[in-house]
């Protein structure tokens, strides 16, 4: 790690804490003795392949992940952070699941199944894109399956 005001490699750890985006340390610089914060977040070394729809295949990407949730969810009253423990949390289950390769599908369920507990009107821009609902009836199944839900589950 070099320091971000002089370049030097050299630092000492003064603190380490879990933040949401990873591990938070904040740092020493031994040569400028500055003070700066690094955050630490452990990648998988060989994401999954991710099938698309089309067949194509490309590696499991992250911050488009982040990205699309955040779409849905934009102007959310969602705390700091919410998007971020969503998308770690699908990216574990990749990684515990261990396999090589996962269909789009698949991440987008669980995105769908995180983004319900975590905001409707997010699941249901979610849902409308990720479902390609094709018309207003189509999006007003989704909303009537979740209040199909609630009422069972009330």
């Amino acid at each position: 790690m070099h320091c971000p005001f002089c370049g030097a490699a050299d630092s000492s750890v003064l603190d380490t804490r879990d933040a949401a985006e990873g591990i938070q340390r904040r740092r020493r610089c031994r040569n400028c003795h500055k003070i700066y914060k690094t955050v630490e977040r452990v990648e998988i070394g060989h994401p999954p392949l991710i099938i698309k729809r089309d067949g194509r295949r490309e590696p499991f990407d992250r911050d488009k992940l982040i990205r699309n949730v955040r779409k849905a969810a934009d102007k959310r009253p969602l705390p700091v952070g919410d998007i971020e423990r969503l998308v770690d949390d699908i990216e574990q289950d990749l990684i515990q699941q261990g396999r090589l390769e996962v269909p789009s599908k698949t991440i987008g369920d669980m995105a769908m199944d995180r983004l319900l507990k975590l905001d409707r009107i997010a699941y249901v821009r979610f849902a409308s894109v990720y479902l390609n609902l094709a018309d207003l009836d189509d999006l007003l199944g989704v909303i009537e399956r979740i209040r199909h839900e609630d009422a069972d589950g009330a």
